[in-house]
């Protein structure tokens, strides 16, 4: 399936890393679909009019690994579970295929903005180092000395950027979620439409032509439930039921 998703890449046109500044969105809006192989293949005919997609050295899919932080009572997940909003999430992430890795600060902000600060970091850290610790004081309200590294991950990215407007479209494939077990989501797909405002989105104009709607699903909250069934997933249930019915080939 994966073959057949790389085969549709090659229609689009290309877009380079540096002209990606033009699209960092640092602070935007986010709106998240989810759906399965079978209907991204459908789609990528009808975004190449609308999108170019994103090359680097040849490779139009990205690999990243992702390292998760949270308290050791999970006090991070937890407050997403409650449905609070103003909330964190503190992760690692690793650009594989260009080795280039990044602290992260995330929040979400109770009028839906995401704002996200990053800086650059040597690997991933089983202890936060104190330059991470000070960064994570200095963009949020968190106690750095009271997280631990809680799950990983790892998927493959496809970036689209609008050839019309400041919007940015992420597309990732191949999820796979572990800590003392592993589990693999290869039929899901997650894609998140960036971009400031709500102005017009053609991807969402298409993917709405497919019945789908938008939806919200955290990777970390997702991938903690599937690893810990001790865990309280109330909130979490739509996304669960969804995934069950994505990968064994349904429409959610």
């Amino acid at each position: 399936m994966i073959n057949e998703v790389q085969e549709k890449l090659i229609e689009l046109d290309s877009i380079s890393l540096k002209d990606m500044d033009k699209v960092a969105l640092m602070n935007r809006t986010d709106t998240k679909f989810i759906f399965n192989t079978d209907t991204l293949i459908g789609a990528l005919s009808k975004l190449k009019k609308y999108y170019s997609i994103l090359e680097i050295q040849g490779k139009r899919t990205a690999n990243y690994r992702t390292q998760y932080f949270d308290t050791e009572q999970r006090d991070l997940f937890i407050r997403h579970q409650n449905g609070k909003k103003n909330r964190y999430k503190i992760r690692i992430r690793k650009y594989i295929d260009s080795d280039l890795c990044f602290l992260e600060v995330k929040f979400k902000s109770n009028k839906s903005r995401t704002i996200k600060n990053r800086i650059k970091i040597a690997d991933f850290e089983a202890n936060l180092s104190q330059t991470s610790k000070d960064f994570i004081r200095e963009n949020s309200s968190l106690d750095p000395d009271t997280l631990v590294s809680t799950l990983w991950n790892n998927f493959s990215r496809l970036t689209l950027v609008s050839k019309t407007s400041r919007e940015r479209l992420t597309i990732d494939l191949e999820l796979a979620f572990e800590n003392n077990s592993k589990k693999t989501l290869n039929q899901l797909v997650i894609a998140e439409v960036k971009r400031e405002g709500n102005a017009p989105s053609e991807f969402i104009k298409i993917i709405k032509e497919k019945h789908i709607r938008p939806g919200s699903m955290s990777k970390y909250c997702v991938g903690s439930v599937l690893l810990d069934d001790t865990i309280k997933y109330n909130n979490f249930k739509p996304n669960l039921l969804a995934i069950k019915k994505l990968t064994n080939g349904l429409t959610a």
